[in-house]
């Protein structure tokens, strides 16, 4: 397995819309290979989501944290050409980083409930219902396959903070 580099904001692969994967190519040693360099690129990093055009591949790909029950440990997997639906109309606002935004940190409103669709790593039919911050995390790394970054969703950017002073002043918020 290899770490990826990341693309930083400014990079145009974070702003395009990646492509749909043909199900065909999800099991090929190489895709297979991108998968797992992105989950240990994601570990790496110390993430909990990863996109593909993150590590400048724009292709439909997201690797998420996700609980499969209340009081399990997350798991982190693949999803391939992923598409959320909202499950009701709550939303909260709460913190958000990015790895291609290294060291800021924002308010996003998000849906607290989401219906997670797409194929994983072997290509079957994958459908989770998500909730609070498995979904945001959902969310956030489906954005990414759309050009969309966090900053992008922000209500205003007057949260908008360094890590190191969000640290200080507003990691309890």
């Amino acid at each position: 397995m290899s770490i990826l580099k990341i693309a930083r904001m400014g990079h145009p692969v974070l702003r395009q819309r990646a492509r749909r994967v043909e199900p065909g190519e999800i099991t090929t040693p190489a895709f297979q290979k991108l998968i797992d360099d992105m989950m240990e690129t994601m570990s790496e990093y110390h993430g909990i989501g990863l996109a593909a055009p993150q590590v400048h591949e724009p292709v439909r790909l997201a690797i998420v944290g996700v609980e499969r029950g209340e009081n399990e440990p997350i798991e982190v997997i693949a999803v391939v050409n992923p598409e959320i639906s909202p499950v009701g109309s709550a939303t909260v606002e709460d913190w958000e980083g990015c790895l291609s935004l290294p060291d800021l940190r924002g308010r996003v409103p998000r849906h607290t409930r989401i219906r997670l669709r797409g194929l994983d790593r072997g290509g079957s039919r994958l459908e989770l219902e998500l909730r609070d911050f498995p979904a945001r995390v959902a969310q956030h790394e489906t954005d990414h396959l759309d050009g969309i970054l966090f900053v992008d969703r922000m209500k205003s950017t007057s949260s908008l903070s360094f890590i190191e002073e969000w640290g200080k002043y507003h990691q309890k918020d």
